[in-house]
């Protein structure tokens, strides 16, 4: 097993080992994500104070930090207990006091003796048209001026940590940085200007006022950061592409048929994907490719397609839903292009038992079966394939690189397609799906009407209700998603339970099916099996709907307090609708007052039916960590990149990893060994150990 470098130790010591620092503010440290010195040299001063001496207070700015040399003049106590002690002072030309609240004159005494030169450096603020300063930061004598910086660095802080700790580790642990080697490109290095790694790292604890996230020094350290995380990520890739593929060429005869049988022509988007589908499954390298589309792009006909091209070389495909309700669905929709094209088409699910089961079975060993739909069910051990040549998994944000890697140890060779329905920023693919090829579809098939969108106050819920009663009896179908199922104390939103209730009353029992998550799976699956039939025409749903629903027939979509969900979310829901020829609606119902970024939210959705537009902002709302979900993302955490400011440096990080991996995939060069270096300085253990393993 590879051990880290003797070089890295001191930096990943304990953190009580800098002076200082005891067990007790180690403590504290550590809800700042620092533990050892090397965390601290990543923890960067987030702002500066500008303490360069000036001569006199006087057109100083107010309020304002300034910096002065004085004479201490005489000490004026407080009144009373707590009140304000002032002690006189003149600069080169003013008169002015400095204040102390709580103060204990002998301290005072000592600190400013009457008579003496000292440096103060503080907040100037005015009190009754008179400049004074509360509570100088520093007090020094003239001889010690050199202690204080003309930039003082602000850190984050936690509770029980002061400045002056902060700044004291940080110093201590710059003392301990090695010089590393570089593992830059140095034509990037140059063309960018930037310095060292040791020496940016100097230069960040050691801000001036023109220091920020946009300099030389900010710009290099986001980049290692980036770096290290898209090599984890290109490891990862060559690791999956390494275990042998399979060159897999279609005839396109059976792709033919599909095509002919189809009402519309595809989208270029839609032929664009299929063919560096097609490419990459010719190839002799496993395909890790990621397909993203915004709702209703026509993503199940390019996986169709896909899966054809593994039938006409001979073998089989599988396509992964998360739920039971999701594989039912695929299959639904697959099931007429299958039979235009003359293949065998089956799906696998938990349900199956017994004799039904093993017949699937024994025709999936057997070559019997062309395209597999299932749950994660296919994984167990007792499913074997003929000849797997490709898995498409829907995913759902729940596949992150660990299961990548997973689905290819289980299908040996097979290629894989991951589909995401959800439009993710491009800085965000490239941070989530770095270690995959994407293909993006960003073209509506034409035909498509825009779903109309509308802001509704709940205080308008019988218009609504009065709405649906005409569009029921014009026989169009509904959906009503609720906030959340059970009333709860805390928040008062109307309970999926009483909701259907009343559209029940009022638009008769036998119209009004309800589906929430507490639900056991077979009564969930009959009412959706209803909704979907036509023989309810009413759907009342918490978001178990969210994602790859598909009911043509359902034209309106009624979200409740619209303001309490988010806007992929919005987005999502919204997406349920317009999948037949009628004109869609969508009423975003909200409770008034709505707060500005609700409001702000609202109105985005109401313009756009772009989901890539509306990813986008959400992500600039939220920031990523929220819009993916950090904990099930895979996500990394970036101490100084920021993934929403540095998608540019992210793509060229991408671009760079993947460069220097074809050169030399086992890190053996010069620039490799320091890339290696990179990958311990950063605590990315992992990528080594895929190293050490590939």
């Amino acid at each position: 097993m590879a051990r880290r470098p003797e070089l890295l130790f001191p930096l990943f010591a304990d953190i009580t080992t800098l002076p200082g620092i005891g067990p007790k503010i180690a403590k504290s440290l550590t809800q700042l994500g620092v533990e050892t010195p090397r965390d601290l040299l990543f923890l960067l001063p987030h702002g500066v104070i500008d303490r360069r001496r000036r001569d006199t207070v006087k057109g100083a700015p107010v309020p304002g930090i300034a910096t002065v040399e004085v004479t201490v003049g005489g000490h004026r106590p407080a009144a009373r207990k707590g009140g304000a002690y002032r002690i006189m002072v003149q600069d080169s030309q003013e008169d002015f006091p400095l204040v102390f609240f709580h103060a204990r004159g002998d301290y005072l005494k000592r600190l400013l003796p009457e008579g003496s030169r000292r440096i103060v450096s503080g907040k100037l603020e005015l009190f009754d048209g008179m400049i004074q300063m509360v509570h100088p930061d520093h007090v020094l004598p003239p001889e010690d001026a050199g202690e204080l910086p003309e930039f003082e660095p602000v850190y984050p802080l936690t509770q029980g940590v002061t400045q002056r700790v902060m700044a004291k580790g940080a110093a201590a642990a710059l003392e301990r940085m090695p010089d590393l080697p570089e593992w830059i490109d140095r034509s990037l290095k140059e063309a960018k200007g930037w310095p060292g790694w040791a020496e940016a790292v100097r230069a960040a604890h050691a801000p001036t006022t023109e220091s920020g996230p946009y300099d030389p020094v900010h710009q290099r350290l986001a980049y290692d950061e980036l770096m290290a995380h898209q090599l984890t990520l290109a490891l990862a890739r060559d690791r999956t592409r390494k275990s042998r593929g399979r060159a897999t060429v279609g005839d396109g005869n059976l792709q033919r048929k599909v095509l002919a049988a189809l009402p519309y022509k595809p989208t270029g988007a839609q032929t664009r994907a299929v063919a560096e589908i097609a490419a990459d499954m010719a190839g002799d390298l496993k395909m890790s490719r990621l397909l993203q589309g915004d709702v209703g792009a026509g993503k199940t006909l390019v996986a169709f397609l896909a899966l054809l091209i593994a039938v006409e070389a001979g073998g089989q495909g599988v396509m992964m839903a998360p739920t039971e309700i999701l594989a039912r669905q695929h299959m639904e929709g697959l099931a007429p292009m299958a039979e235009a094209a003359g293949v065998r088409l089956e799906i696998l699910t938990g349900r199956d038992k017994g004799r039904d089961r093993a017949a699937k079975l024994a025709d999936l060993a057997e070559g019997r079966i062309d395209i597999l739909v299932g749950t994660h069910a296919v994984f167990q051990a007792d499913v074997a394939f003929h000849d797997l040549r490709l898995a498409i998994v829907d995913e759902q944000h729940r596949f992150g690189v660990r299961q990548r890697l997973e689905l290819g140890r289980k299908g040996a060779q097979a290629d894989v397609l991951v589909m995401t329905a959800t439009p993710i920023p491009r800085s965000l693919s490239l941070a989530q799906y770095g270690d995959m090829d994407i293909s993006i579809l960003d073209e509506k098939p034409p035909g498509r009407k825009p779903i109309r969108t509308a802001l509704v106050s709940t205080q308008r819920m019988d218009e609504v209700v009065d709405h649906l009663r005409k569009a029921v009896a014009e026989g169009r179908q509904a959906y009503w998603v609720c906030p959340l199922v059970e009333e709860s104390e805390l928040i008062d939103l109307t309970a999926a339970e009483d909701r259907f209730k009343h559209l029940r009353a009022a638009l008769g029992d036998d119209v009004v099916a309800l589906v929430h998550g507490q639900m056991p799976p077979a009564d969930k699956d009959a009412a959706m099996a209803d909704f979907v039939a036509g023989r309810r025409q009413v759907l009342v749903a918490t978001t178990v709907i969210e994602v790859g629903v598909n009911v043509p027939n359902a034209s309106i979509m009624v979200i409740e307090r619209a303001e309490t969900f988010g806007l992929a979310q919005l987005h999502q829901l919204r997406g349920r609708v317009g999948r037949g020829d009628q004109q869609a609606t969508c009423l975003l119902m909200y409770r008034a007052p709505l707060s500005e970024t609700a409001e702000k939210r609202l109105t985005l959705v109401r313009e756009t039916e772009d989901g890539f537009r509306i990813a986008q902002v959400d992500l600039e709302m939220r920031g990523a960590g929220d819009v993916i979900g950090t904990a099930q993302s895979g996500l990394p955490r970036f101490k100084v990149a920021d993934l929403e400011r540095d998608a540019g440096l992210m793509a060229s990080a991408q671009a760079d990893a993947r460069a220097l991996l074809v050169k030399d995939p086992t890190l053996e060069t010069d620039r490799g060994r320091a890339a290696r270096m990179l990958l311990w300085l950063m605590g990315q253990d992992e990528a080594i150990r895929l190293i050490s393993v590939g």
